[in-house]
């Protein structure tokens, strides 16, 4: 129980750096979807070009992170070797990446419908380049245990970038209107979106100096041996990382091709802008990987390992199905995060959230394959997934938008978690308390459908029933896996 704490302690500290940073982020959404209207599309422009730099960070980190993990815990009495090559390798990637994009930038810009705008793009290859090479510093802290150092940069970036975009879209218009001639030209309202790519520069550059500590651990290598074994390892990791994050993205990016003009900017800024209510899932699901990554590297020789990942395979789909439930029974109040002209797209959340709690199960499921250094069937998987997506998209989205793409990412994840857990099973089995995760489902499923059934038009009527809905469901999690008297603050109480 020990160390399913500390998984959990560590996931809050992670958690406080994704979670508080995207809550904080939030803040953002609202003031994005008031400046940049609907019918502008150019919040359509950043959902797309996000979506296409996440997919250049799998590109460009190569797998590196996970491999670091699983080397550096090989090569405990050689840290630094490991580090060094990671660094090496991501380094000639970057370096490779922006000396293709700035030397074909016209080309370029034009091919992804950017050709009045390739300063966007020249500014977020750096970002993204720059990003590629943090990952693995952020990595390190990781390994070495040191969250408050990672979960302290993290809410930096986030607290710089709010700050300059209060400036940039709040102050510099004010500056602008009543001093035009120092600083009306700093100000275009014709063309938002640039600054929100270079304030992306401006704090990314700003906190890779932070890693200088970081850094002075890396000595040039030349190890081709273990630089091969390292690639081995990674580049199915590569396929995989590639093949998840196009699940994420590859709707955002196919958007412009399915729907072309003006007509799929705007809806592409409508899903762009609803997809952003669903992002609680996706915190939840990157503070619970950042921990867990180590925690499961760390325990894979313990006599309990399997256990250990079954009950934090209860404990996470207990937390996320209790998440998924806050979003939808609160969704009245959370919408007011985007503009009214976005709530036409909100019919998304629900099936969104969906598919991040099947990508958080199937990425608790993958440590079968990484811990046998099988990582290719990772990219099985995801491959497997990712055709679905596209399929789902390139059929569907033309007739029915941007509903299509909601339905591709929760089928293409429910089937790679799916593909994980009997495939694993059969490889390397784990008893998982089916009994008390189906028990959960159960009532989750119950729970929803009440609360989507309730007849009831009052708002604050029907926030009272739903949170009565929920403490149901908390009752039961507190009653069946989290005794009060185990919580260590109320276990004191309890004692005196």
């Amino acid at each position: 129980m020990s160390k399913l704490q500390s998984l959990f302690k560590d996931t809050v500290i992670y958690g406080m750096s994704s979670i508080v940073g995207r809550f904080l982020n939030y803040l953002l959404v609202p003031l994005y979807t008031a400046k940049m209207s609907v019918e502008s599309g150019q919040y359509g422009e950043v959902t797309n070009m996000y979506a296409w730099t996440a997919v250049l960070l799998v590109v460009l980190t190569f797998g590196m992170e996970t491999t670091f993990f699983r080397f550096a815990d090989k090569e405990s009495g050689n840290v630094s070797r490991v580090f060094s090559m990671t660094m090496q390798v991501v380094g000639v990637l970057c370096a490779l990446f922006l000396a293709g994009v700035f030397c074909s930038i016209e080309g370029l810009s034009s091919l992804l419908g950017y050709a009045e705008h390739p300063e966007f793009i020249k500014m977020m290859a750096v970002v993204v380049a720059l990003d590629a090479l943090q990952a693995i510093p952020f990595g390190l802290l990781r390994f070495q245990g040191r969250p408050l150092k990672f979960a302290s940069l993290k809410l930096l970036n986030i607290f710089t970038n709010i700050a300059l975009n209060l400036f940039a879209f709040v102050a510099l218009p004010m500056l602008a209107q009543s001093s035009p001639d120092i600083f009306g030209r700093f100000y275009s309202p014709e063309n938002q979106a640039f600054y929100v790519f270079f304030i992306n520069l401006v704090c990314t550059s700003f906190i890779t100096l932070f890693f200088i500590p970081e850094l002075r651990l890396y000595r040039p290598t030349g190890d081709v041996r273990l630089l091969g074994k390292m690639l081995s390892y990674s580049w199915p990791l590569l396929l995989l990382g590639i093949a998840g994050i196009l699940n994420l993205n590859a709707d955002k990016i196919l958007y412009p091709q399915l729907v072309p003009g003006q007509q799929g900017r705007v809806e592409l800024s409508i899903y762009g802008g609803s997809v952003k209510v669903a992002a609680i899932m996706a915190m939840l699901m990157q503070a619970f990987r950042f921990a867990y990554e180590p925690f499961v590297f760390g325990n894979r020789d313990k006599k309990d390992a399997k256990e250990l990942y079954a009950q934090a395979m209860k404990y996470f789909i207990a937390i996320a199905l209790l998440a998924f439930l806050v979003v939808v029974f609160y969704l009245d109040l959370i919408k007011y995060i985007i503009s009214p002209d976005y709530w036409c797209g909100l019919k998304v959340v629900p099936y969104i959230m969906a598919a991040e709690v099947f990508m958080g199960i199937y990425f608790n499921l993958s440590f079968w394959y990484k811990l046998n250094d099988e990582t290719w069937w990772g990219a099985v998987f995801s491959t497997i997934g990712c055709v679905l997506l596209f399929a789902v998209n390139i059929i569907f989205v033309p007739r029915y938008g941007y509903m299509a793409c909601a339905w591709a990412s929760f089928t293409s994840y429910f089937v790679a978690m799916l593909l994980s857990y009997f495939v694993g099973q059969r490889r390397n089995p784990i008893a998982y308390d089916l009994k008390a995760i189906f028990g959960y489902m159960l009532l989750f499923v119950l729970l929803y459908a009440v609360g989507a059934a309730l007849p009831v038009e009052n708002i604050y009527l029907r926030l009272a029933c739903n949170t009565l809905l929920l403490i149901v469901y908390v009752a039961y999690f507190v009653k069946k896996d989290l005794p009060i008297n185990k919580i260590p603050l109320i276990n004191r109480l309890f004692k005196r």
